[in-house]
């Protein structure tokens, strides 16, 4: 099983609606309170925004001829103020692999070609959100080297 790592393409919205959606859904399921029920979570604007905004990098995970995974991640800065230092960082926004061929060592792939663009790009370090609840992410992230670097907390006052 080979798996290429390349640049995503406009022609690539399509086949990547189905990894966008599988990653909205398990938002929608776990915090329906905050995701909307929606088919297509990336417009094909956004979509096409981000392939040409120099700061998104995205990148697809190919199986054959099969788009089987996908990672969007964005560059943020930092000014340095009298609160913090400047800080240049890799933020992953999402990372999907297809269901059908998890486990197989694609999440790893991206990821490690996600960190290969971060020592490229001289960032300071590459950054995620993730859920407490999503037990199989944590994971995943920890066996990569990935630690915790902080919490979100909430009172939530209305269900």
């Amino acid at each position: 099983m080979e798996i290429a790592i390349r640049s995503a393409k406009q022609e690539d919205y399509e086949a990547l609606l189905p990894l966008f959606w599988q990653v909205h859904h398990v938002h929608v399921v776990e915090r329906p309170d905050l995701y909307k029920v929606n088919a297509a979570p990336v417009g094909e604007e956004l979509f096409q925004r981000q392939l040409e905004d120099d700061q998104h990098h995205l990148f697809v995970a190919v199986l054959g001829d099969a788009i089987v995974g996908v990672v969007v991640a964005r560059v943020d800065e930092t000014i340095e103020n009298s609160f913090v230092n400047a800080r240049k960082v890799l933020l992953v926004d999402s990372l999907c692999v297809a269901d059908t061929v998890r486990k197989k060592g694609i999440g790893r792939k991206l990821m490690q070609h996600v960190f290969e663009l971060a020592n490229a790009l001289n960032v300071d370090s590459v950054e995620l959100g993730v859920s407490e609840t999503n037990q199989q992410a944590l994971r995943f992230y920890e066996s990569i080297g990935m630690t915790t670097k902080s919490r979100k907390m909430e009172l939530r006052l209305t269900e």
